[in-house]
């Protein structure tokens, strides 16, 4: 659920709702129903008559109200993002086993790669999850030659041979999967340009620092939105103006393309329908999460005090929370006489009336004049 939208969510409103159609046109992929319904959502997001909403009354004064539309829930919806962001959060945590140190690898794929994995994503990308995991696998049993049931702490790892492994284990991928001369020759020119591997981005030092969540710092790399409305800095019709920070000059830059290029930068970070951005695998696969736990749980007993730098388990916030923390007001408490106002009507615009209490009030079905609990 959202308050009233800021100018600069509105100015993304209207980009998509003056140039979507012109855009898929150009761009006929786009044209399906999975998509419209995305786009759809998004340009109804914020407004209570389309949306739908909750409507909140002072239960004693009756002059305090408070009506919060409901959210679009799309991901193509920058305004819905960091509710969507903070459930994420919530949900990842809860599946990490707290007391341990994780470390962030991220397997990056050449460039040359990008369209053939972009237009054929509903075959390659789960392909390209298992092949991730694949990888890590068999570069961990190379490089801890001991096996068994035990926890060990790896002082260092051998940069060179994680490059050639994942180079390795994608190529191996894309051409079994994909299964096409202009593939073929594709990935024989990738092992020619890249002799030494692949990419594989491992920062030095604690990633993510002690202080940080793990959940929270992949949340950047995974379901963040590519740009945050505040960004946004003018749009004139055809082009917007959007500034970021460089990671090559560590200044401001600011950068001016055409609504085509905008459109595109944001539906191209949308996955296909029902595609599973996290997959757990290892220590962290459903089938053996559980076991892991409480040998984890077994092994924390008997070590005085908490694993520094260890996760933590994040609670999901609720509406009432992040209002507050964002303005500094609860706005479920009444302006008037600063009693606590609780649900009043809940409408749906499919459903219609969902919940009435001045109907109940009429009807002489109200039971109790304490204030209902707020989302």
């Amino acid at each position: 659920m959202r308050v009233a939208p800021a100018r600069d969510w509105n100015v993304f409103q209207q980009i998509f709702a003056e140039h979507w159609d012109g855009f898929k046109h150009a761009h006929p992929r786009y044209q399906t129903s999975y998509y419209e319904g995305l786009v759809a959502k998004r340009l109804r997001c914020g407004d209570p008559d389309q949306m739908g909403y909750v409507e909140y009354r002072c239960l004693q004064c009756g002059q305090g109200t408070h009506r919060v539309a409901m959210s679009c829930q799309s991901s193509l919806c920058l305004r819905c993002a960091k509710v969507h962001v903070d459930t994420w959060v919530s949900q990842v945590s809860t599946m990490l086993h707290e007391g341990v140190i994780y470390r962030h690898i991220i397997l990056t794929g050449p460039a040359m790669f990008r369209t053939t994995f972009s237009h054929n994503a509903a075959v390659v990308l789960s392909a390209l999850m298992r092949c991730g995991g694949q990888c890590l696998d068999d570069f961990y049993s190379e490089v801890n030659d001991e096996q068994g049931e035990r926890w060990e702490h790896l002082h260092y790892l051998p940069y060179k041979l994680l490059h050639r492994k994942w180079q390795w284990h994608l190529l191996r991928m894309v051409r079994q999967t994909l299964q096409t001369e202009v593939v073929n020759q594709l990935v024989d020119r990738c092992f020619k340009q890249y002799p030494n591997g692949l990419v594989s981005n491992v920062h030095k030092g604690n990633v993510p620092s002690q202080y940080q969540s793990l959940a929270r710092y992949v949340a950047k790399y995974v379901v963040s939105p590519p740009i945050a409305v505040r960004r946004i800095d003018r749009y004139d019709g055809h082009r917007g103006t959007y500034h970021y920070r460089s990671h090559r000059t560590e200044r401001v830059e600011h950068e001016t393309v055409d609504v085509d290029t905008c459109i595109g930068r944001m539906v191209q970070h949308t996955m296909p329908k029902g595609f599973k951005r996290i997959r757990y695998y290892g220590v962290q696969a459903t089938k053996t999460f559980a076991k892991v736990k409480m040998a984890i749980h077994a092994a924390l007993a008997k070590v005085e005090g908490v694993v520094k730098g260890a996760i933590k388990i994040i609670a999901r916030l609720t509406y009432r929370q992040r209002y507050k923390q964002s303005t500094g007001r609860d706005p479920l408490i009444c302006p008037h006489c600063q009693s606590e106002m609780g649900v009043w009507r809940i409408w749906h615009p499919t459903y219609g009336v969902i919940y009435d209490e001045g109907e109940r009030i009429k009807r002489g079905t109200y039971a109790s004049s304490a204030p209902r609990a707020g989302p």
